[in-house]
């Protein structure tokens, strides 16, 4: 009995293709707008950890397990004794989720120039490597990145304007080593880096390992961090757990985190946003609901003697209430196609091409990440299938009420016109 309907409720969107076309097109923009709607705010979002994480923390860190919070120069990896770093990197390369991983080691200490001195905290990097894990070498102002084995640093442009210097200058570095001394040399300013962050540039100092370790008077085995690239952020937190259970073979325990633990902000944004879109379907959809409400009920008051004949000639009150439904569905379909068919390739393109609108707003900063004004998409699959289903669940809703008032026609006054 249901399929004879089902055809009756194709047929009949073509009985007002003015009607039909007007209430498809309104659900085709509800679920255009809500899939570019949520892929530019997942767009945000990726941005946001990608450049919160990417321009020096890592998506993924291993310390010592008494490093944090205190960030204790002596906490290092392996203790006094240290750790086969070379050893110890390629470990956490090995996992399939990290690209790259480089050791760092970190101190504190000033850097002055003449009657000026900065506060300073200095990072000890492997250049090479470095480069592959962060941005921060690749966001060189001035001059070049230092080299290793040799008494240069690169500082922020914020320092180089407090201290008035620029590449080629030398400056004085003092930084208390860890055998109770105080270090000091002069270093060359290999360049200025300008990440965009105001603080960072102020007081991050990066400088070769070796010649920080030397410094501090550090065995070159002792290091703070190794820390690692995941190139699909979302896939740190188990990269971190697998690599939490293959490292702890040593005797000092090792911490291994990933960025949502090291930016927890991060992750309260990332889950406010998800739970955003929810409301957002609700909110399109549930407008949604009154324009097809209409037209439905328009349909069926035009429709209204012809339903009495059905109902005179044995038809069941069932089958009526099928067939209005089934034109609410349909309507649903064609509304989904359009508005797959036109959505998708937008999505190709801004994901693809992102306006860029740097020139017009400028860079900012989001909880602690430079954010940069590109209107880059993401693909948010799960979405476009859940505004799928409300979509067609709005149809549904939609057309109950008209449904049931169709089913529930008396025969006999409607052909009489009463």
């Amino acid at each position: 009995m249901r399929s004879p309907w089902w055809r009756v409720g194709w047929r009949n969107l073509g009985r007002n293709r003015r009607r039909s076309i007007i209430a498809a097109t309104t659900l085709a923009v509800g679920y255009w707008s809500v899939v570019m709607l949520v892929g530019w705010t997942q767009g945000l979002v990726a941005e946001m950890i990608g450049n919160g994480t990417g321009i020096l923390t890592g998506q993924l860190q291993v310390h010592a397990a008494d490093f944090r919070p205190d960030e204790s120069v002596h906490a290092t990896i392996g203790g006094r004794d240290g750790v086969d770093v070379a050893a110890l990197v390629a470990n956490v390369e090995a996992d399939p989720a990290v690209s790259a991983a480089t050791p760092r080691v970190y101190g504190g200490g000033l850097v002055s120039s003449g009657a000026a001195t900065a506060a300073a905290v200095f990072l000890g990097v492997h250049p090479e490597r470095e480069a592959r894990v962060s941005r921060i070498l690749r966001s060189i102002d001035r001059g070049r990145v230092p080299q290793s084995g040799t008494r240069e640093i690169l500082i922020g442009s914020e320092m180089a304007r407090t201290l008035n210097v620029n590449p080629g200058d030398e400056v004085v570095v003092v930084a208390p080593a860890v055998d109770g001394s105080l270090g000091n040399d002069l270093f060359t300013v290999a360049g200025v880096y300008r990440s965009g962050l105001t603080d960072l540039d102020r007081t991050f100092v990066m400088l070769p390992i070796d010649a920080l370790q030397s410094l501090m008077v550090f065995e070159s085995n002792r290091v703070h961090e190794i820390a690692a690239a995941v190139p699909s952020p979302w896939d740190a937190e188990q990269a971190a757990t697998r690599l939490d259970a293959t490292l702890q073979s040593g005797a000092a325990p090792l911490l291994v985190e990933s960025w949502a633990t090291l930016r927890p902000e991060m992750v309260e944004y990332a889950q406010l946003t998800e739970s955003l879109e929810g409301i957002l379907l609700a909110i399109v959809f549930g407008m949604a609901i009154f324009g097809i409400a209409n037209t439905m009920l328009m349909a069926t008051y035009e429709r209204r003697r012809e339903f009495a004949v059905l109902l005179a000639l044995g038809a069941r009150p069932a089958g009526i209430l099928w067939s209005v439904l089934a034109e609410a569905v349909a309507l649903a379909l064609v509304g989904l196609v359009v508005g797959v068919a036109t959505a998708l390739p937008v999505l190709v393109w801004w994901h693809n091409a992102p306006p860029d609108l740097s020139w017009l707003f400028g860079e900012f900063t989001m909880l602690g990440a430079l954010i940069r004004p590109v209107l880059r998409v993401e693909y948010p699959w799960s979405v476009t299938v859940q505004a799928a289903f409300a979509m067609v669940l709005t149809a549904v809703v939609a057309s109950v009420y008209p449904a049931i008032r169709a089913a529930r026609l008396p025969p006999a006054d409607t052909l009489a016109g009463r």
